[in-house]
């Protein structure tokens, strides 16, 4: 019933005054619609009240996994905005206009089957005119509905908003139409409810850290409530503990051999499918979809920083890449070695910010000079060609600066994923290539596949490790420093 992690209240909710929740679930069970345990307990921490009657939250960040009655918690949701509360204009979202739309149909359809509800409808109480559509009551409250987009909202003062299913927001034009649009409403509520996302919902993914961040160190918006019902990270999909704690419908709305089946299937299969049955069924938050380099293959090649060899020592064989962001807002210098088999590469250094290419362009000839490599490489027909300009061609500090062949750019790619996996591979864990590893996908390029710059997330560290890689695996060898 309880979700994994959650907002804390600040009184007693068992006070039926300490709530509006406990209102909420009378009516639900009045028109019909009695909630589930789960349900029941979301209505209660969700509608916390300060002592003077006020609302504590005006935003809500709800997880839960698939199938277990979120959707018709919202469509009673609202409602109880319109027949209760009557408050004048309520917005709802969904993952497009389309399926926003069958929830607003729904809700006119379950207000109709209520006696007690129909009783506030005029005999008409629609407009069903593409992007006109609206329903109301008699109380003057008005439920609306919009596509996913900038102009979710604007121009309109809004007393209540639904973004249902906030995983699909890949960026923040819906917020930003929305939330502002109910700034001048006193006790204004936004309920955002969803299943786990991949790595582009960054809305959801942003407003959830947001939101737990002020759960664990009070730093943040007091006004924001979390609650989510997800598995532990790292949970076996087979493990029924970790099951229940994503999805509370268990046994009632969601059956548990069907899941368990779903969790074998998904296993066998691993890869994407392993993933998404991991967003979708345990609520876990999953980095890529299809992940350039296994996390585990990662994890395995990280040693103490002890371990690394001297590069002073190996210089002959060392390789240097350099790569920029899509957005050119961050750049990164990699190093690499090849030693009795094994590759060595670090992060030699890195810049941020809208100068980070002209900081590497004034940086590089000291790393150069300092680490003394055999080569300086490139890749072509990506954002570090504004920054090769400068040097293609030409030596620095008697090193020539060259690019990477085009057709060797799926061959680096696939090379550092290929030695990760081998075992062949050598790192320190650095926070920057860690993380961008992470951020790393696959994007098929005619028999490959070379490494995705898409979306929002920086994976130049990458791109230079890879580069760096493959530049030192194919110097030819010559003897050590003297």
């Amino acid at each position: 019933m309880e979700p994994r992690l959650w907002t804390p209240p600040l009184r007693d909710l068992a006070d039926p005054a300490a709530s509006w929740g406990h209102d909420f679930i009378d009516f639900c069970a009045l028109i019909g619609w009695p909630l589930d345990p789960w349900q029941r307990w979301l209505a209660v921490h969700l509608g916390e009240l300060f002592p003077d009657g006020s609302p504590r939250y005006r935003k809500a960040i709800i997880l839960v996994a698939r199938q277990n009655g979120k959707t018709i918690f919202t469509r009673l949701l609202i409602l109880y905005w319109m027949f209760v509360e009557r408050v004048p204009a309520i917005l709802g979202t969904s993952t497009d206009r389309g399926a926003a739309k069958r929830s607003w149909v729904k809700v006119v359809e379950m207000a109709n089957a209520v006696e007690l509800l129909r009783e506030a409808l005029d005999r008409r109480h629609t407009v069903l005119q593409i992007g006109e559509e609206d329903f109301w009551n008699r109380y003057g409250s008005h439920y609306r509905f919009a596509a996913p987009t900038r102009r979710a909202g604007r121009g309109d003062t809004l007393d209540r908003g639904l973004l249902d299913e906030l995983r699909e927001h890949k960026n923040r034009d819906t917020w930003d139409a929305v939330v502002p649009a109910m700034n001048a409403v006193r006790d204004a509520l936004l309920v955002c409810i969803s299943n786990e996302g991949d790595a582009e919902s960054i809305v959801l993914h942003e407003e959830h850290d947001a939101a737990q961040t002020f759960i664990e160190t009070g730093e943040g918006d007091p006004r924001t409530f979390l609650a989510a019902w997800s598995s532990p990270t790292g949970a076996d999909p087979e493990d029924v503990e970790a099951l229940a704690q994503a999805n509370p419908g268990l046994s009632h709305r969601v059956q548990l051999d069907a899941l368990l089946g779903q969790a074998r299937a998904a296993k066998a299969a691993g890869g994407e499918t392993l993933a998404r049955f991991r967003i979708e069924i345990m609520c876990q938050r999953v980095d890529l979809l299809e992940a350039a380099i296994r996390p585990e293959d990662w994890r395995a090649c990280g040693v103490r920083r002890e371990d690394f060899p001297d590069l002073a020592q190996h210089r002959r064989q060392a390789a240097l890449c350099y790569d920029v962001a899509q957005d050119c807002s961050h750049a990164t210098l990699a190093v690499a070695v090849t030693v009795d088999g094994l590759t060595y590469v670090e992060i030699v250094a890195s810049w941020d910010g809208y100068e980070a290419r002209k900081q590497l362009r004034a940086d590089l000839p000291g790393w150069v000079d300092r680490i003394k490599p055999r080569k300086v490489v490139w890749f072509p027909g990506g954002p570090a060609a504004a920054v090769a300009d400068s040097f293609t061609g030409k030596y620095l500090r008697n090193v020539l600066i060259e690019p990477i062949r085009a057709e060797d750019v799926v061959r680096a790619c696939m090379g550092m994923e290929e030695q990760a996996a081998a075992g062949h591979l050598r790192h320190a864990h650095d926070p920057l290539l860690d993380l961008h590893v992470r951020q790393t996908q696959q994007l098929t390029q005619g028999d490959g596949w070379r490494f995705a710059r898409r979306g929002q997330a920086p994976i130049d560290a990458t791109y230079a490790a890879a580069g760096a890689i493959h530049a030192a695996r194919t110097i030819r060898r010559l003897g050590p420093v003297a």
